[in-house]
């Protein structure tokens, strides 16, 4: 059988990439590599619990470009209105803006927006 292992992307700044995803959400380095046979800087992520990593690449000689909902991912969180609520105490813009009035009962949702614009979807599990 398949196994799904890691999901690529591209990062303006591996540093504060690294940083946003464990300061955040929990992530923890995996492993990071300086230079990778394709010659970029990769750094695997993981949540612990989890064997999907998140894997950030970087290249100075690479512009990067992130088109708005070009893609996004997600995370599950058990009470979606506490972590939100620590994410906007660090600074986070969470959107849309009325994701507490849109989402009252059931599954509850919100977004978030890396440092180079990619789209993280938390989830209420």
């Amino acid at each position: 059988m398949a196994v799904f292992l890691h999901t690529r992307i591209r990062v303006s700044d591996l540093d504060k990439s690294i940083q946003y995803y464990c300061d955040h959400f929990g992530f923890v380095v995996k492993s990071r590599s300086e230079k990778s046979p394709a010659g970029n800087q990769i750094c695997h992520l993981e949540l612990p619990g989890n064997e999907h990593t998140l894997e950030l690449t970087y290249s100075d000689d690479y512009e990067l470009n992130v088109p708005e909902d070009l893609m996004h991912f997600a995370i599950g969180v058990p009470d979606l209105i506490a972590f939100c609520d620590e994410l906007e105490k660090k600074g986070l813009d969470i959107w849309p803006g009325d994701w507490r009035e849109t989402f009252p009962t059931g599954r509850k949702m919100a977004f978030v927006d890396d440092p180079d614009g990619y789209e993280i979807e938390l989830l209420e599990r």
